[in-house]
């Protein structure tokens, strides 16, 4: 049985990394625990890593001393083939892979980036090495400059070499022009076995386009100005040697500038047309020769309200053009914006299901907080819904906005105005794009006048009248809430300025509750080393009595199972079995029986005690003959400041993350925040939403 896949191009500049990023996201959503392996590497500087096991361990936070992510460098190949000694190459890469394939569910093993000068040795070594590993292989090739035939007859040639020594599961053809990619997948299905899966990847100018950075280290350029702005794309370039009149005619977007570092008037012209709304913006400006501008220059560009990167390099305009011109973009660990787009578009051409069922061919009992998230992600895109977040003007929202955002997950509406926002993104130098999402002003919506009469006629008979109704819509919670109620908005996440009660109060008086639901009620997906447990209620109900702890805990075991979880339900009490006495008990008592008599298909225990429901020696000992007891997944509290706390300790205990309070009973999704809560918790909440609109 295989633990591992192995990732193999045929030609350099395949573009392998956007597949690697992309399975190890895909893998990491389906295995508790992935490695990551590259047995060769090119030879790195002294004072540097390599850039592909720099980034996946530390993107993926992927627990893997640097040292033993890989086992030769190109040169130490070269040097111990030359040497006859070929055999201690697969000996030392079986040995290193063996070591963490022992730590390791699943490991993603990355072959060599390929060398036009040693093409055939290395196409038989990485043969030769996922062979030995006993790995199947997705080959990896490469569309740029090539026709539909160039590209069939590659792809068919390494999957009939590969073919005779291991099992190729998927071919990837990468950086396809677009016009050519249903074609060539076409044609490519009827020429490969219907076993082995076909993946078809257009070029993506962003994931192709190098930044300001990679600039900076080819040419060994010293940074004038812009260090926080390195990460800008270069789609363009350009040479500055013309009166600046003529020079501005020749400015694309995102554009380089290449120019003497004594061309002032080009400087300052370009950086005056980056904010022009006349003219394209420029991703940096590069000057020549070794010539740095002087003093009152320099002082005139260092009070500018906006800067793009200014290097200075040692060598000519003319030759420095000419590297620029040449080089090949890559996907680094400081530049997360790329590498978020490159998973988002292996994701979005590959088949990751049918990939994932090919690759994963054995079956883990833990659900690990990663698998839980990609599996959300997951469910999210397939039905998109369209979120509003109240609190535009806050940083964490903003910055969950723009990761939402770059994956594609959500509609969002921020609420606020529209200029002040924009401000914010500039002022906090956020990512995102303010056209991109939503944002309104509740008192100068177009909705405003209609969602002041609905509320008023939805409250009129307490006593609410119009100018009360139109206070309560000038209120960000209740605009948000409206949007809901009148189908413009799927759900809301709210809380991260706001208070619980502030976030509540609308919902439940004009969203209210499901038929047949007495009480709203909350839970935390506690997201744990090696499992993902559903808290309740930690939020929401301070003391409920047995009749509403039973609809918490009926609530929760639907909830824990509409998001994956196999409901095992531990109503928790300070005693365990029919031990106890006292008020408190005899509340989780009787709980428990209400539950069993209305949902009698759900695994439930109580009163049990916390480490009796999720430490498998004490459940046993405790309860030996108890289906829940050592394996609980869903622990109702019998109180909110038991819950409460016990949430919060286990949090910052033991780390792990808490997504929520999430919110249940309402007729349509409206979920808390914490006000200490985060960007990714923030995010996280709005992708459970999204999943709670799909259910309505």
């Amino acid at each position: 049985m295989s633990k591992g896949i192995y990732v193999a191009t045929i030609e350099p500049n395949s573009g392998k990394s956007v597949v690697v990023l992309g399975l190890m996201r895909m893998l990491l959503g389906k295995t508790a625990k992935v490695g990551y392996f590259r047995p060769i590497i090119d030879d790195p500087k002294s004072d540097e890593t390599d850039i592909h096991i720099n980034t996946v361990l530390s993107h993926f936070e992927i627990d893997i001393n640097y040292k033993n992510a890989y086992a030769f460098t190109r040169n130490e190949v070269l040097e111990l083939y030359n040497n006859g000694k070929s055999g201690d190459v697969i000996d030392k890469i079986i040995t290193k892979y063996k070591y963490l394939e022992e730590r390791f569910d699943y490991i993603l093993v990355e072959g060599t980036d390929f060398s036009s000068e040693n093409s055939t040795l290395e196409l038989d070594l990485n043969m030769l090495i996922s062979k030995n590993l006993s790995l199947p292989v997705i080959i990896v090739s490469q569309g740029v400059n090539k026709s539909v035939k160039e590209i069939i007859d590659n792809v068919q040639l390494a999957h009939d070499t590969f073919k005779q020594e291991v099992d190729v599961l998927s071919i990837i053809a990468n950086k396809v022009n677009p016009q050519d990619a249903e074609p060539l997948k076409e044609l490519l299905q009827s020429r490969i076995p219907e076993n082995t899966d076909v993946t078809v990847i257009p070029r993506i100018p962003s994931l192709a386009s190098p930044t300001v950075k990679e600039i900076v280290k080819l040419l060994d350029g010293t940074v004038i100005f812009g260090k926080d702005h390195l990460n800008n794309l270069i789609e363009n370039y350009s040479v500055g040697a013309m009166q600046l009149r003529n020079y501005l005619t020749h400015l694309k977007d995102n554009s380089l500038v290449i120019t003497p570092g004594d061309r002032a008037d080009i400087i300052l012209g370009a950086l005056q047309a980056n904010i022009s709304k006349n003219y394209p913006k420029i991703s940096g400006i590069v000057l020549t020769g070794g010539l740095i501008p002087e003093d009152p220059i320099l002082k005139l560009i260092e009070g500018l309200s906006s800067v793009v990167p200014i290097i200075s390099v040692k060598d000519g305009t003319y030759y420095s053009t000419n590297r620029i011109g040449k080089t090949k973009s890559k996907i680094y660990a400081e530049n997360t914006e790329k590498i978020t787009s490159a998973i988002s578009t292996f994701e979005k051409y590959a088949s990751t299901e049918v990939l994932a069922d090919k690759l994963i061919t054995f079956e883990s009992e833990i659900f690990t907080p990663r698998m839980f998230q990609y599996n959300l992600l997951q469910r999210a895109l397939k039905d998109k819904k369209h979120i509003v977040l109240p609190e535009g003007y806050d940083e964490r929202v903003l910055r969950a906005t723009a990761k939402l955002i770059a994956a594609q997950v959500v509609d969002i509406t921020l609420i606020g105005d529209k200029d002040k926002i924009k401000e914010r993104i500039e002022k906090l130098d956020i990512p995102l794009n303010v056209e991109d999402v939503n944002i309104v002003s509740p008192t100068t919506s177009p909705y405003y006048d209609d969602y002041v009469n609905t509320f008023y006629e939805l409250r009129k008979h307490k006593n609410v009248n119009l100018e009360m109704a139109r206070d309560a819509m000038a209120d960000v919670s209740y605009f948000g809430t409206m949007m809901i109620y009148k189908g413009h908005a799927d759900g809301m996440v709210s809380g991260a300025v706001h208070t619980t009660q502030h976030t509540l109060r609308p919902a439940l008086q004009f969203i209210k509750t499901k038929p047949g639901v007495n009480i709203v009620s909350s839970i935390f997906f506690m997201c744990l080393e090696d499992r993902v447990s559903v808290f309740g209620d930690c939020a929401i109900n301070p003391n409920p009595d047995a009749a509403q702890l039973a609809e918490i805990a009926i609530s929760s075991a639907e909830t824990a199972k509409s998001f994956g979880i196999e409901p095992k339900v531990a109503m928790l009490s300070y005693s365990s079995g029919a031990s106890g006495k006292g008020a408190e008990v005899d509340k989780v008592r009787e709980a428990t029986e209400i539950v069993k008599s209305k949902a009698s298909e759900l695994k439930i225990e109580g009163p049990i005690q916390y480490d009796a429901a999720v430490d498998e020696r004490i459940g046993k000992a405790k309860m030996p003959e108890s289906e829940v007891a050592g394996n609980a997944s869903v622990l109702i509290f019998p109180d909110l400041n038991t819950g409460n706390n016990t949430y919060k300790a286990v949090q910052r205990e033991t780390g792990a993350l808490a997504i929520g309070p999430v919110l249940q009973g309402l007729n349509k999704p409206v979920n808390d925040l914490s006000r200490g809560c985060t960007a990714e918790d923030i995010y996280s909440t709005v992708i459970i939403t999204a999943i709670q609109a799909q259910e309505e």
